[in-house]
């Protein structure tokens, strides 16, 4: 049994501690040399970003999100450990954990913090696919020469460098495929390293839930529950033509996971098709306030998101999904594309009050598509909207202040809803 220290970097066979410096958080398996393709997720990000910024939050809860109206974009495990999670009203979050402190989005900072966790993931390979500011797949394979160790080691040197020169921690899985590797990271967080390896992964995923692939989300769960599949196990008994006839290629690729098998590459420079943000509310609402609020906050997230990718798009989408499941699309072609919150915002509003489809909704949505580099965003001026200009120019204004000041320095009066 092969072993690993995650503190010192020891390699040796299976012992309850490191011989070398006594460390109790070893990470251990049969196939530990052997696997390289791996998935890094950073544990809390954003709310990691803030404490590490403000010691003086290190052991409260934190929350970060808009205000009493708004909703949890992401939260520590303090707070989780309280029952706060992604999404929720920030009401309710409250509720279950008064004593949290409550921060704004300082995007510019995740950002950064991301750009410096990939400059050191690009030391170990080329091969990095990421999935978004706090996790990426890596694919190792063939590095061991070039290190003079294999990815495990390689894969601990990287959390404990993030650790110590970032502040900031994360969770690995390592495996032989993508969808195995983003499980086991999953399986140990916070700073976690899980190890699937091929001989154990049916053993692994027998009685394992379907919700575990990710994807699977509350519809495609309660299609699979109507079929009568709820586990691994499940899977397992339907022929693949059945399920694909059933399920489409969704059902081609859950045959293949029951099994283990995944035959995506890593691949670093997939074109991004879209850009969108999503929030699924704990109870359907139909207020019309409360999803104006929403819809701004979405737009915000995906016009910095773009922003930090230096992208615009030319397609803004909007998602609903109605109490009874039902998901409802609409999508509108801008004569140029966008990077402003204000614009996605203008168009997401008019697609949301086009009708007639009524609420409660339990999901809300706002995406952006069509991307092309921010050199073609926002060139020509809209005659039917005169202050569309000046609009323009304070947001950008706006950008440059949070950049030098924080997020905070400036908040639209929508935010707070």
């Amino acid at each position: 049994m092969s072993s690993l220290c995650r503190d010192c970097l020891t390699r040796f066979d299976a012992a309850p501690r490191c011989p070398a410096c006594r460390s109790p958080r070893l990470v251990s398996h049969p196939e530990l040399e052997s696997l390289s393709i791996a998935h890094m997720d950073c544990d809390a990000f954003y709310a990691s970003v803030e404490k590490r910024d403000n010691l003086a939050l290190a052991d409260k809860p934190v929350i970060i999100g808009g205000g009493r109206r708004g909703v949890v974009s992401t939260a520590c495990y303090i707070a989780r450990i309280k029952g706060v999670r992604s999404a929720m009203p920030m009401f309710q979050a409250l509720k279950l954990c008064p004593e949290a402190v409550v921060i704004k989005p300082r995007m510019q900072a995740y950002v950064d913090a991301s750009r410096a966790i990939r400059a050191m993931m690009e030391e170990l390979t080329p091969a990095i696919e990421p999935l978004s500011l706090d996790e990426a797949f890596l694919d190792l394979t063939g590095t061991a020469r070039l290190h003079g160790a294999p990815p495990a080691v390689m894969l601990a040197r990287l959390v404990r460098r993030m650790k110590t020169e970032l502040g900031l921690t994360g969770s690995i899985g390592l495996s032989h495929n993508k969808f195995l590797a983003k499980v086991a990271s999953d399986l140990n967080k916070p700073h976690g390293f899980s190890v699937i390896g091929q001989a154990d992964t049916m053993a692994f995923l027998r009685g394992k839930p379907v919700r575990m692939i990710w994807g699977v989300g509350q519809a495609t769960q309660a299609a699979l529950e109507a079929a009568g599949i709820r586990s691994f196990d499940d899977l397992l008994r339907w022929e693949a033509r059945d399920l694909t006839a059933r399920f489409g290629t969704m059902g081609d690729r859950l045959w293949h996971l029951a099994r283990g098998q995944d035959n995506r590459r890593v691949s670093r420079d997939s074109p991004m098709k879209s850009i969108s943000n999503e929030t699924t509310f704990n109870e359907d609402t139909s207020d019309p306030d409360i999803l104006d609020g929403h819809i701004w906050r979405l737009a915000e997230k995906v016009a910095d998101r773009a922003k930090a990718k230096a992208i615009a798009g030319r397609v803004v989408t909007l998602k609903l999904k109605r109490a009874d499941h039902r998901i409802l699309t609409r999508r509108h072609a801008l004569r140029d594309a966008t990077q402003l919150a204000d614009r996605l915002y203008r168009e997401a509003r008019a697609l949301f009050d086009q009708g007639p489809e009524a609420g409660p909704y339990r999901l809300i949505g706002v995406g952006l598509s069509d991307l092309v580099p921010e050199t073609a965003a926002d060139l020509s001026q809209d005659l039917l909207d005169p202050q569309a200009a000046a609009r323009q120019k304070a947001e950008r204004a706006t950008d440059s202040i949070r950049a030098r000041f924080g997020e905070e320095a400036i908040l639209k009066g929508r935010a707070l809803r």
